[in-house]
C-alpha cells in the first residue's frame, strides 16, 4: 500500500519505542523521516525511512528539516524517560523533554503541520489512589519526568486549541517486550523497567533482581503496574494516524491493556519462561512509585478501534528474553540513512 499523505516526522525513532513504530509505518508504505541524536537509540533500529542525526532542540535543523519535506505529521518519541534519573537530575528532563517540545511545536507551527501524536506517560497521574485510572483522573505528576511530560501535553493542547493542529496524546502504561521476529529489541544495558531488568538477570546479564518496595498496600506488597506489549502500543500510533487523518478531534488516550501485575508475579513469570529461579533482593521503596497503576483503556478501543493482540504476560516475557538472548540481526537490515549535523550553519 502507498503511502496516503505527506511525509511523517518521527522525533527519537531510533530508540525502543520509535523504532517499533518507524517499522510499523514503513510496512504501511508511509514515507518516514527519522530524527534522532542516537544519545540512547541506534541507527540499526531505524528499519524504513531516512535516518537525520540530530537534536530535537535544534530550531535551524527543524526548520530545515520541515520545510525540505513534506511533513504533515509528527510523531514525537524523542526524551529522557528514567523516572529515577528525573529525581535526581530534574533539570535534565524539563529541558530535553518540556524545552524542546516547546521547540519542536514552534516548528510545527511554523510550518503549518496539521497532525501530531505525542508520546506521554500514564506518570502524569502521579500516585492516584484508586489504582485504576482513566483520562478524567486528575493528573498529579510526583516526578520532574511525570512534570515534564504533563508540560509537554499542555503546551500541546493549548496550541491545537490556537491553530488547525489536531493531536493525539497516548499515556503509556508500562510497555515492555519486542518484535517477535527479532528485528528490534530493547537494547538499553542501564534500563530500570522491571521486565527488562527481569530478563537480563534471567539471561546472566544482571547478577540479580531489586525489588524496590515489599510493603505497598497491595496484595503482596509489592507494585502493580499494567503491562502493554510494545508492538501493541505501536499499533495504537498507527490508529492515531488513520484517526487523525479521518478528521478525528484531538484527544487523550491511555494505553494499556486495563489489568496489573505485580513485581513479584512478573518475576515468577519471567522465572517460568526462562526455566530458571531469579535471584533477588529486596531494598526499600524508590521515590516516585505509586503502588499500584492500571489503565482504564476503554476510551482507546472505542476512538480509535484498537485491539491488542498481544494481551498474555508470557508472551511478552518470551519477547523480551528472546531478545536478551540473541540481540541484533546480524546483519541488520538497512534502511535509507543519511546523517545530517546536529549543529545549526
Amino acid at each position: 500500500m502507498g503511502a496516503k499523505e505527506g511525509t511523517i516526522l518521527v522525533t527519537g525513532g531510533a530508540g525502543y519505542i520509535g523504532s517499533h513504530v518507524v517499522r510499523q509505518l514503513g510496512e504501511q508504505g508511509e514515507r518516514v523521516l527519522v530524527l534522532d541524536n542516537l544519545s540512547t537509540g541506534h541507527a540499526q533500529a531505524v528499519l524504513h525511512g531516512q535516518l537525520v542525526i540530530g537534536d530535537v532542540g535544534d530550531r535551524a535543523l527543524l526548520r530545515q528539516l520541515l520545510g525540505r519535506h513534506r511533513i504533515d505529521t509528527v510523531m514525537h518519541f524523542a526524551a529522557n524517560t528514567v523516572v529515577p534519573e528525573s529525581v535526581r537530575d530534574p533539570l535534565k528532563y524539563y529541558g530535553n523533554n518540556a524545552a524542546n517540545t516547546h521547540c519542536l511545536l514552534e516548528a510545527c507551527q511554523g510550518a503549518g503541520v496539521r497532525h501530531f501524536v505525542f508520546s506521554s506517560t500514564a506518570a502524569v497521574y502521579g500516585g492516584a489512589r484508586q489504582g485504576i485510572v482513566d483520562e478524567t483522573t486528575p493528573v498529579a505528576p510526583i516526578t520532574p519526568y511525570g512534570a515534564s511530560k504533563l508540560m509537554s501535553e499542555w503546551m500541546l493542547r493549548d496550541l491545537a486549541s490556537a491553530s488547525p493542529l489536531r493531536h493525539v496524546t497516548l499515556r503509556y502504561f508500562n510497555v515492555a517486550g519486542n518484535d517477535p521476529l527479532g528485528r528490534l529489541g530493547q537494547d538499553s544495558p542501564e534500563a530500570t523497567l522491571l521486565i527488562k531488568v527481569a530478563c537480563q538477570a534471567a539471561a546472566g546479564k544482571r547478577p540479580r533482581v531489586e525489588i524496590f518496595g515489599t510493603d505497598y498496600p497491595t496484595e503482596d506488597g509489592t507494585c502493580v503496574r499494567d503491562y502493554i506489549h510494545v508492538e501493541d502500543l505501536a499499533l495504537a500510533h498507527i490508529k492515531a494516524l488513520d484517526y487523525l487523518r479521518a478528521g478525528g478531534e484531538s484527544t487523550t488516550l491511555n494505553c494499556g491493556y486495563g489489568h496489573g501485575y505485580s513485581v513479584r508475579q512478573v518475576l515468577d513469570a519471567v522465572a517460568a519462561v526462562s526455566g530458571k529461579p531469579l535471584p533477588t533482593v529486596e531494598r526499600p521503596r524508590r521515590p516516585g512509585d505509586p503502588s499500584a497503576l492500571v489503565a482504564d483503556a476503554a476510551r482507546i478501543r472505542r476512538t480509535l478501534n484498537w485491539r491488542p493482540c498481544h494481551d498474555d504476560l508470557h508472551f511478552i516475557i518470551r519477547t523480551a528474553l528472546d531478545w536478551e538472548l540473541r540481540g541484533w540481526p546480524a546483519p541488520p537490515i538497512p534502511a535509507q540513512q543519511s546523517a545530517m549535523a546536529a549543529r545549526s550553519h
